[in-house]
């Protein structure tokens, strides 16, 4: 690992960097591989049965949809994140285990939100689980770019930055109401579908 206080410049140390990215890759497959073991029904049942158990599932499968979506596009944006790193250091790097490690912790809250939907605790804990991730995410692009790591410009920067905290204020604001509705609190998760900080941007 590359000293804190001195950047590794990306040109001419690719093998390292390609190292870098292949195992934050890999905790990625991992994470979004984890979401399914969290479907499965009772073995030996009868046929008649399966359709009933599979229903009984159907809080499971939309806790499932969400956080693949919700994993995937984290890979999008760190992938394209990291390929425009023009170098990386210690500092960096913590920050993208911290930020991994938020990731992979989303299997778990997702089944906590699968099983208990309708408790306020699994609702925190899965909207805080997420703030986290792009609130850690936008950390490690601010530190990069302070540390001028990174090829973006900075209206991209600004961009990016008021996404992240958009995105990390709709998780954030079902907090409130999960300790009144749980069960209703995901509805606010909806408002991620239209692209706010883009029209934001337009108008700057």
């Amino acid at each position: 690992m590359a000293d804190e206080r001195t950047a590794t410049r990306r040109e001419g140390n690719e093998i390292e960097f390609s190292r870098i990215v292949a195992f934050s890759d890999g905790v990625f497959a991992i994470a979004i591989t984890l979401l399914v073991l969290n479907l499965s029904i009772p073995r030996e049942l009868a046929d008649s049965q399966v359709a009933n158990a599979l229903w009984g599932l159907r809080d499971n499968f939309v806790a499932f949809g969400i956080s693949f979506a919700v994993i995937g596009r984290f890979w999008v944006l760190h992938h394209r994140f990291f390929a425009e790193l023009t170098g990386f250091d210690g500092r960096l790097l913590a920050l993208n285990l911290v930020y991994l490690a938020c990731v992979v912790m989303i299997p778990f809250s997702s089944e906590l939100l699968g099983e208990y939907g309708d408790a306020t605790a699994a609702v925190v804990f899965y909207s805080v689980n997420l703030a986290a991730v792009v609130l850690v995410g936008m950390l490690m692009a601010l530190y990069a770019q302070r540390r001028g790591l990174v090829s973006a410009s900075p209206a991209e920067h600004s961009e990016a930055r008021v996404r992240s905290l958009f995105i990390s204020g709709v998780f954030l604001a079902t907090i409130p109401v999960a300790f009144v509705a749980p069960g209703y609190a995901p509805l606010i998760w909806l408002v991620l579908l239209v692209d706010v900080p883009a029209a934001i941007a337009r108008r700057r």
